[in-house]
């Protein structure tokens, strides 16, 4: 037995985006106390992650290295012109799957669920699957 979320998110040009507390909340309001919560990207420019909660500087310096390894380059041939995009997500990860234990997603003390936009100005959207045990 599953339950399955839709959201969307406006995002700007590139920036990762918390998500943490729709998934906590979501988590929360679907009743399942023991199972798993799947978070899902269906964007081929953007992704999903966990990562550091309490320093904004984690995420800007993540942006800074992915812009460094997967720069925009002339070579590039996409007709879109945002292969650079398409590599960042590529490499990043389309889906996340967390443990629910007494109604809540385990996460550790210092993690929090990001969107990673890598192509905007955008209205994306992601899904939050959630298995009962």
């Amino acid at each position: 037995m599953g339950y399955l979320y839709e959201f969307t998110l406006k995002t700007d040009t590139e920036g990762l985006y918390d998500i943490t507390r729709a998934v906590s909340d979501t988590v929360a309001e679907s009743g399942v106390e023991e199972g798993v919560a799947l978070i899902y990207c269906p964007h081929t420019t953007a992704a999903v992650i966990i990562t550091e909660n309490t320093d904004s500087n984690v995420c800007d310096d993540m942006l800074t290295g992915l812009r460094c390894a997967f720069p925009d380059r002339k070579e590039y041939t996409h007709l879109d012109g945002n292969s650079f995009a398409h590599i960042k997500s590529s490499v990043m990860q389309c889906e996340i799957m967390l443990i629910i234990d007494g109604g809540w997603p385990i996460l550790g003390a210092w993690q929090s669920i990001k969107f990673c936009e890598f192509d905007g100005p955008r209205e994306r959207k992601y899904y939050i699957k959630i298995i009962k045990d």
